[in-house]
């Protein structure tokens, strides 16, 4: 048996275990990336679309963080557009549909171009003396870590489900995990199990597209990354053709063969083990049995691929401008489902434009085992076992955007805990990756996680276009942002300064730009017009926003400073909640399963009361030596 040593140890090809491997080789880590088939590597298994409410958010903070999957969305995006345009900066987010192929390339072109190690093989065991995991034990062969990242995403002792037909495996055409639950559980981890779904994909060139509305990008495209398009072939940008979408609805002929169906349905005959799906994202079983009383939903059919598409010979036809560019896949984004081939084969041709549909591939749920996220820290790395992190679904969250969120904390703490400095924690007035990271560790979800604006208290400062601006000096201390983005961050610190002196010195009827937009007399595109032509306009829109939210944000960050002072009171990891004097057993309870690192985080806890922070606060005053 060989034995193989290294720095990191990265478990899983996913959207989590790449960022989490890009971000340890990027502090200059050594570092192994364990995947079962290294082809499918950055794989888009649901929906190939990045970004999206909240969602685009997180990109563009990964992003900041020197992450890998804005360039690789930039790189491989076919339509790109910006939700919420009628609504405030702070709810606006950028969302693209991608080449899922091109995507995954990218994804592996960028991996390969740093120091990290594919391996091709599945976890038998972790490797854990004293406590600390120290490797794992990969097909048969010994690779020994300074830590281990665990991002096994739907694939842990996973099951697809299509009707009555199960198949083990986290995605189609993809084995099942089973060892490291074994492993997680013989450690003492409590697990649970979820489950998600996707929907079935058509054949292109068997949909009337005619019939269809169509949705189309945006005509001035804006990218994620803030390397776009520094790093892009010629500068391009963007790089691939760009593509409709289109619209159809289900009918309530489609939703009587459905509740005909239900017993057929593995979410209702039992079939299923898993307690929790995904709320935001439900089945068309789900939205069937929920929403009785509608008889349509609204259905989006989302090119998959650039790909050239097969012939189906069916007699319809996409229009030619759609044909000649889109590929033969069609996510139909709306009717994820876990029914039997025949029902599927039965309700698609009841969605208009969809009459003589072909279906390349049948919808399927999966469900996989998880770890409860309350057996985490903030810094990814588990309480139980140290050296150990967890990022991605396996924490119980849904979405590539949370997972690539964890990658980068993971893969950042993964490094710092083994060179023993001190770990990262991102605040929730930092970045909604941050949000999320508390949200997880003092709250045990129901369902699978998944980001919204309205989670982030603090939205109005973590804006998507001020992600670089809060985050990047951070990340370039921490070692995550190369020499290039940084000069390239100092450029924009520079031209941002510029448009600010700019908004106090241009001056219309005696008043400045900026009195003038504080109070509302000049519209913002007009207000950018009156500055100098060689200023960046995404930029000024930056400032622009700046000054329309100051008020608002003056009063969050009162609320912040105000918060500072819990957050700051930390709890030792060995405190002993019970000899607290006074504090109610739900509370000690309570405090003992989730064991919170700050006040901040015990304050949040659903059953900690004010008075109970303020018996914590008091007696770890005492406790100080």
């Amino acid at each position: 048996m060989k034995t193989f040593h290294l720095d990191i140890l990265v478990i899983g090809g996913g959207h989590a275990g790449t960022e989490a491997a890009w971000a340890a080789a990027g502090v200059g880590a050594s570092v192994a990336l364990v995947t079962m088939d290294p082809s499918r590597i950055g794989a888009m298994s649901c929906n190939p679309a990045i970004g999206g409410l909240a969602k685009g958010q997180i990109v563009r903070e990964i992003d900041a963080l020197g992450g890998l999957m804005a360039r690789a969305i930039d790189a491989t995006g076919i339509q790109f557009r910006t939700l919420n345009t009628s609504k405030g900066a702070a709810v606006q987010a950028p969302r693209a549909q991608a080449d899922k192929h091109a995507y995954a390339a990218e994804v592996q072109r960028l991996i390969r171009s740093r120091r990290i190690a594919v391996i091709a093989g599945t976890v038998d065991e972790l490797i854990v003396r004293g406590g600390r995991c120290c490797g794992a034990i990969v097909s048969g062969e010994v690779i020994e870590a300074r830590a281990v990242v665990l991002t096994t995403g739907t694939f842990m002792r996973s099951l697809m489900h299509t009707g009555e037909q199960k198949t083990p495996g986290g995605r189609l055409g993809e084995g099942s995990a089973v060892g490291i639950s074994a492993a997680l559980r013989s450690l003492g981890f409590e697990l649970g199990r979820l489950k998600t779904g996707t929907p079935p994909r058509l054949a292109a060139s068997s949909i009337n597209f005619e019939a269809l509305e169509p949705q189309h990008g945006d005509e001035v495209v804006a990218p994620f990354s803030e390397m776009t398009p520094h790093a892009m072939p010629g500068g391009c940008f963007p790089a691939l053709p760009q593509v409709c979408c289109y619209t159809t609805h289900t009918s309530a002929a489609m939703h009587e063969i459905i509740r005909a169906s239900i017993h057929r349905a593995p979410m209702y005959s039992g079939q299923i083990e898993a307690e929790c799906g995904p709320r935001y994202c439900p089945s068309i079983e789900d939205k069937v049995v929920r929403f009785a009383d509608r008889d349509s939903h609204h259905v989006f059919l989302e090119p998959e691929t650039l790909r050239s598409p097969r012939s189906v010979n069916v007699g319809f036809g996409a229009p030619d401008s759609f044909t000649s560019l889109v590929g033969d896949e069609i996510y139909c984004n709306g009717i994820s489902t876990s029914l039997p081939r025949d029902v599927q084969d039965a309700i698609v041709p009841l969605m208009p434009g969809c009459e003589r549909a072909v279906i390349l591939k049948y919808g399927y749920a999966v469900e996989y085992d998880m770890v409860w996220p309350h057996q985490i820290d903030a810094t990814c790395m588990t309480k139980r076992i140290e050296g150990l992190f967890l990022a991605g679904q396996i924490n119980g969250t849904s979405g590539y955007e949370e997972a690539g969120g964890q990658g980068v904390v993971a893969g950042l703490n993964a490094v710092r805990y083994a060179v023993r400095l001190e770990p990262v924690r991102l605040g929730r007035d930092t970045s909604y990756i941050g949000v999320m990271m508390d949200d997880l560790v003092t709250k045990t979800p129901r369902e699978p996680y998944r980001m919204f604006t309205s989670r982030a208290e603090f939205r109005l400062i973590l804006r998507g276009d001020t992600a670089p601006d809060r985050l990047t000096p951070l990340a370039r201390e921490w070692g995550l942002v190369c020499d290039e983005r940084w000069a390239l961050h100092q450029r924009r610190a520079a031209q941002l300064a510029r448009i600010r002196a700019a908004m106090e010195t241009v001056r219309i009827d005696g008043r400045t730009l900026r009195q003038h937009l504080i109070s509302r007399a000049l519209a913002p595109q007009a207000a950018a017009g009156r500055l100098p032509a060689d200023l960046e306009a995404r930029l000024i829109d930056v400032v622009v926003n700046d000054i329309l939210y100051e008020g608002y944000v003056e009063k969050q960050q009162a609320d912040i400073r105000r918060m500072g002072e819990l957050e700051r009171r930390s709890i030792p990891a060995t405190f002993e909640f019970a000899r607290v004097p006074g504090l109610g057993n739900e509370a000690i309870d309570v405090l003992t399963r989730f064991r919170p690192a700050t006040l901040g985080q015990a304050a949040r806890l659903a059953g900690i009361n004010p008075a109970d922070v303020t018996l914590l606060a008091i007696n770890l005053q005492r406790a100080r030596p």
